[in-house]
C-alpha cells in the first residue's frame, strides 16, 4: 500500500517543537476551562488551581482526574463550555450502565476530528479513489460517522453500510470493490468466517487490501488471523467517545504501536492503583488531555485504558508517541482467585493453536468459597474431526498454555463445535461473570 503523511510537518516535527506547542495549547485550555466550565472552575479552585499555575507540561500533574463518573454525573450536558446553541452534533455511548457517556461537537470540534480522521486513515494507506466499506455503527456511536467523516475528507468513496445483515455485507464488498474494511476485529473475523461458509475467496474474488479495526481490545494473535483469512494488511485503531471518536491514535505501517497526535492530545501514563505519573516505558493507564476540544473540554480523563508510551521517532518518520497495543481497561480486569488477569491475555494464550477457531467465551462462577474458571472455545472445521484422544492432548496443551500466561489454570476447557457459540456483529462479549459478589 502507498505510505505518505496527510501532514508531513505535523508529524515528523522535532519532539522540542512538540512539546512547546502542547504547551501553549495546555495553557490555553486551562484557562479556557476555568473561564468557560462551571464544573472546571469549581474543580480547580477546590484543588487551588488557577491557570497561572500551569507553567510547564509538568504541571498538569497539579490539576485533579477528571473520571468516568463525572461525565455521567453531569449528565446530559452539564460539563459544556459553551452554549448549547453552538453544539451542532451530540454522540454517546451504549450507557448500558447507567447515563450514556455524551460527546458534544461544536463546529470547530468537528472540524478538528475530520482533519484527525483524515490523517488516520492516510496513514494505514486509504487515498482518494479508495472504496472504504465501514461496518462499524452509524448514529450515536462515534464510529461509523468517525470513518466517514475522515474517507470523506480525503476524497475515497465510501460505502456507508453498518452494522449487520453479513451476507448483505459481504455481497456489497464484493460488488462495489471495497479497498478498505472497517469495523470492529470480532465482526471482520465473523465477515471472514461466512465468506468461508458461502465459498467465497477473499484473496481471489475481492479487492480488499486493508482494515482498521477498533472499539473492543483484541490480541496480535486475532490480527494474525484477520490477516491471513481477509488477505489484508490490519491497523488498530483507537479513540474514546470522551476524547473525540476515533481518530485518537493509529498504527502506521510498521505496526509499532498506535501513533497519537499529540499536537491535538496530550497523554500520560499512571500507576492505576496510585495514580502516581511512570515515565515513558512504563506499562500502566493512558490518560488524556484533549488541547483542543471547545464545547465539552476534559482535563486529565482516566482512560482506565493499559497500555505503554514510547517517544522514541518512529522508523515510519513520525515523532509522535506511541502507545502499545492496549492490553485491557483497569475496569475490566478480572480478579479470579486474587489473581489479576485481563481477557486480553486468555485470548492470546487461546489463538496460538491452529486447531481453534476465533470464537471464545470466558466463564466465571464462584458456587461456594472459590472462584470457578473455565473457557469454552470452538474448533476450527478440521480439527472437529479429531479424535477424543486428539481433543483430550488439545486440552491439556491449551491449559497448560493459558497457565503460563496467566499464572492461572482453568478449572475446565470445553471445547465445542464450530458455529456452536453466538456470533456477534457489533462487539463481542467474551465475559461471562456469574460470581453473586464479583471482586
Amino acid at each position: 500500500m502507498e505510505k505518505g503523511k496527510w501532514n508531513e510537518k505535523i508529524e515528523t516535527m522535532t519532539r522540542d517543537e512538540l512539546r512547546k506547542h502542547q504547551l501553549r495549547l495546555l495553557r490555553e485550555r486551562v484557562k479556557y476551562c476555568y473561564e468557560n466550565s462551571s464544573f472546571y472552575h469549581k474543580k480547580l479552585k477546590t484543588a487551588g488551581i488557577t491557570p497561572e499555575d500551569i507553567k510547564t507540561l509538568e504541571d498538569i500533574q497539579k490539576i485533579p482526574f477528571t473520571v468516568k463518573t463525572d461525565l455521567r454525573d453531569n449528565y446530559p450536558l452539564g460539563m459544556l463550555a459553551v452554549k448549547p446553541d453552538e453544539i451542532v452534533e451530540v454522540h454517546a455511548s451504549s450507557g448500558t450502565t447507567g447515563n450514556p457517556i455524551v460527546g458534544a461537537y461544536t463546529a470547530n470540534d468537528m472540524d478538528v476530528w475530520q482533519e484527525l480522521m483524515a490523517r488516520s486513515l492516510y496513514t494505514t494507506g486509504v487515498r482518494r479513489g479508495d472504496v472504504v466499506h465501514i461496518a462499524y455503527g452509524y448514529g450515536l456511536f462515534t464510529g461509523g460517522l468517525g470513518f466517514h467523516y475522515g474517507a470523506q475528507k480525503i476524497g475515497a468513496t465510501i460505502i456507508p453500510v453498518s452494522s449487520g445483515m453479513t451476507q448483505r455485507q459481504i455481497k456489497l464488498m464484493k460488488d462495489l470493490g471495497a479497498t478498505v474494511l472497517c469495523c470492529t476485529p470480532s465482526f471482520a473475523v465473523y465477515i471472514a468466517e461466512t465468506m468461508a461458509k458461502l465459498g467465497e475467496d477473499p484473496k481471489k474474488n475481492f479487492k480488499l487490501k486493508s482494515g482498521l479495526f477498533g472499539a473492543e481490545p483484541w490480541s496480535e494473535k486475532i490480527r494474525e488471523r484477520i490477516e491471513k483469512e481477509l488477505g489484508i494488511e490490519a491497523f488498530d485503531v483507537y479513540g474514546l467517545t470522551e476524547l473525540c471518536g476515533p481518530g485518537v491514535s493509529i498504527e502506521c505501517h510498521e505496526h509499532d504501536g498506535l501513533h497519537i497526535w499529540e499536537d491535538h492530545f496530550l497523554v500520560e501514563t499512571i500507576d492505576p492503583e496510585t495514580g502516581e505519573t511512570l515515565s515513558a516505558g512504563e506499562e500502566g493507564e493512558l490518560v488524556f488531555t484533549p488541547l483542543t476540544k471547545t464545547g465539552l473540554p476534559i482535563l486529565r480523563y482516566r482512560s482506565r485504558d493499559i497500555s505503554i508510551i514510547e517517544t522514541d521517532k518512529c522508523a515510519c518518520g513520525r515523532t509522535h508517541a506511541r502507545m502499545m497495543r492496549v492490553t485491557g481497561r483497569s475496569d475490566d480486569m478480572l480478579i479470579i482467585r486474587g489473581v489479576n488477569v485481563f481477557p486480553s491475555q486468555i485470548e492470546y494464550a487461546i489463538m496460538g493453536f491452529p486447531e481453534l477457531a476465533a470464537q471464545y467465551e470466558i466463564i466465571l462462577d464462584r458456587p461456594e468459597a472459590l472462584d470457578v474458571f473455565s473457557v469454552r472455545v470452538e474448533l476450527a472445521e478440521p480439527a472437529a474431526q479429531k479424535s477424543q484422544a486428539d481433543l483430550d492432548a488439545l486440552r491439556c496443551r491449551i491449559i497448560e498454555q493459558i497457565h503460563n500466561v496467566t499464572g492461572l489454570s482453568p478449572n475446565a476447557v470445553e471445547l465445542v463445535k464450530p458455529g456452536e457459540l453466538p456470533r456477534s456483529e457489533g462487539k463481542a462479549k467474551r465475559v461471562i461473570d456469574l460470581r453473586s459478589g464479583k471482586t
